[in-house]
């Protein structure tokens, strides 16, 4: 079966390349293969990329002012029975809190499933290196650990022995 070998196709091909090879080819090519050629073509590639650009911050622009205004509407009800309510519509709209103040927010809702989103959001901060240790946020742990809800409890505990 020696000879079974050098009939397949490409088995010993020279004309292929190796790997390094065809790496320095595509470097050598460079980035500009696949620019526009031609003064009109990169005026008209530069009027699309900003078109994109304008229609992509027109999506993503008004929702950062509604997570800013949501933002403001919760701090604004903090000490009033509305807080649980601000921080469910911040949650709705703009997922777990990420600031330090709106996380606080959620740990003085005083409903376990906000506590939680706000403790989660602190365990998150904690893991990233990022999470402050303040006399006011120690002592809003230790509040919660004394919750009766086993869950909130037992997450400000954690957090409260890592700080």
């Amino acid at each position: 079966m020696p000879g079974r070998d050098d009939d397949r196709s490409g088995y010993l091909d020279q004309e292929k390349k190796s790997f390094s090879e065809l790496d320095r080819e595509r470097r050598e090519r460079g980035s500009g293969a696949d620019r526009p050629k031609g003064v009109a073509a990169e005026r008209r590639s530069q009027e699309a990329t900003g078109l994109y650009l304008k229609e992509i911050d027109g999506m993503f622009g008004g929702r950062k002012e509604e997570v800013a205004t949501l933002g403001r509407a919760m701090l604004d009800a903090r000490g009033t029975p509305e807080l649980p309510a601000a921080c469910r519509a911040f949650l709705d709209a703009a997922g777990p809190p990420v600031e330090p103040r709106h996380v606080s927010c959620f740990l003085d809702a005083g409903e376990p499933e906000l506590e939680l989103a706000g403790l989660c959001a602190l365990e998150a901060a904690q893991e990233a290196g990022s999470l402050e240790s303040t006399p006011g946020l120690r002592t809003q742990l230790r509040m919660l650990v004394e919750s009766s809800d086993d869950e909130v409890a037992g997450s400000a505990e954690d957090l409260l022995e890592a700080l």
